[in-house]
């Protein structure tokens, strides 16, 4: 394994079982993260991407800000939907405090970010980020579930972008192996194993993902977060998943 890319899946607030894989990376995965050439993600999986490789000291600080912003959005009436509330200001306050000065140095040609293209419906992954400000705006369109998330699409290099899930939830990189990670079962490197009575699978914008009711429970709980307890399972279930595969790969440290 020595040209390794992580690609993290789009998954909402189910992001922090992703923080849970990238602390245990950080804690016990040094070996393979020196063999890591690229990271990739799309919506909050870019997130967590960004994060891993940027300013990986700072992940107990990101758990801290997904656990407020959950808060805060399940206060609303009609969660991030409601009048006047600003999602995506929120998300860009959280990214402004933890993503360091050199953010960008430290992405360029090394962070792939999975974004859509309003006009033309393609998919688009980013890896160049001539400033801070570039990357955290790219950063916040992979992010923005329209509707969701508000009416007007994120306006970057003259045209307009939302959620890269939509047409790539799960970044392959094109050399070497990439190492996938998602909170929703399916066929992946790092992931919930939902036992399946008839094991059905299927393709939804490059991530295979297994027919369960699970999985059903998680596209909801994606987008209207469950209780901070709930979350603070979901970061072991992330962490202890990975351990297992450090374990599987004699990558454990």
């Amino acid at each position: 394994m020595k040209h390794i890319n992580l690609s993290f899946a789009a998954c909402g607030f189910l992001g922090i079982y992703q923080l849970g894989a990238a602390s245990a990376f950080s804690r016990h995965g040094q070996k393979l993260l020196k063999d890591v050439r690229a990271f990739a993600g799309a919506s909050a999986g870019s997130l967590v991407a960004s994060v891993l490789l940027t300013a990986p000291e700072k992940i107990e600080e990101c758990n801290q800000f997904t656990y407020n912003f959950a808060e805060e959005t399940r206060r609303q009436s009609f969660g991030a939907v409601t009048p006047g509330y600003d999602f995506m200001a929120r998300l860009r306050q959280g990214m402004e405090s933890i993503l360091p000065s050199n953010a960008h140095e430290l992405a360029q040609n090394r962070l792939h970010v999975s974004i859509t293209n309003t006009r033309t419906r393609e998919n688009y992954l980013v890896c160049n980020f001539p400033s801070r400000d570039d990357l955290i705006k790219v950063l916040l369109a992979s992010s923005f579930v329209p509707i969701y998330a508000g009416l007007r699409p994120v306006e970057y290099g003259g045209q307009k972008w939302v959620d890269g899930g939509l047409t790539n939830s799960l970044p392959i990189l094109p050399v070497g192996r990439t190492v996938t990670i998602s909170p929703f079962s399916g066929r992946l490197d790092i992931s919930p194993q939902d036992k399946g009575q008839l094991e059905l699978y299927v393709n939804i914008t490059n991530h295979d993902l297994m027919l369960s009711l699970e999985n059903l429970v998680r596209f909801n709980q994606a987008l209207f977060p469950p209780s901070k307890r709930k979350m603070e399972w979901l970061y072991q279930c992330g962490f202890d998943d990975t351990i297992k595969f450090l374990h599987k790969e004699n990558l454990f440290e």
